[in-house]
């Protein structure tokens, strides 16, 4: 595993495009070039919350994790995380890894939106010990299909939900 370098750009973007033309995990409808990523992977840093983390066999890239979230400070401890794993690395362990790492940071809290239905992210989710909050209803459209998307949290220490609400 390793931080993103420039090299990653057209492994990484050939494995998220995979899930913009074949599956409705992702909103996005069109396919990227790794130049139209540049952006984007450089809003991770190498370290920190916001980072890339980019996991690796044998020297060959099989998927990344990220995490970001809004951009004002009070938000610094809370991260989305997203996951993405060449197709035929699914179901090999390499998402927990990588979410692991991006664990080990200044965060308190992780959220993830899960594009449903998407059982083997949920699956992952909840053996990390993320849990459902909730759910935005029809809130993307693609491939014909108003979709929903589920939420999940994974507090990282005891005291999350000192708040004084009910956060279970």
């Amino acid at each position: 595993m390793s931080s993103h370098g420039p090299g990653h750009s057209p492994r990484l973007t050939e494995i998220y495009n995979h899930y913009v033309t074949h599956t409705t995990v992702t909103f996005h409808v069109t396919p990227f070039t790794a130049e139209q990523r540049r952006e984007w992977f450089g809003l991770h840093t190498l370290i920190g919350p916001h980072r890339l983390l980019v996991g690796t066999m044998d020297g060959a890239v099989v998927g990344y994790a990220s995490s970001s979230f809004r951009t004002m400070p009070a938000y610094d401890t809370t991260v989305e995380t997203s996951i993405y794993l060449a197709p035929e690395w699914t179901g090999h362990g390499f998402g927990g890894t990588l979410y692991e790492a991006l664990a080990k940071e200044d965060v308190r809290l992780l959220v993830a939106g899960i594009t449903v239905p998407n059982p083997g992210s949920v699956k992952l989710h909840k053996r990390l010990g993320f849990r459902h909050v909730g759910c935005f209803h029809s809130v993307g459209r693609k491939a014909g299909s108003f979709l929903d998307v589920d939420w999940y949290e994974r507090p990282l220490s005891s005291d999350s939900c000192i708040s004084g609400r009910n956060c279970q």
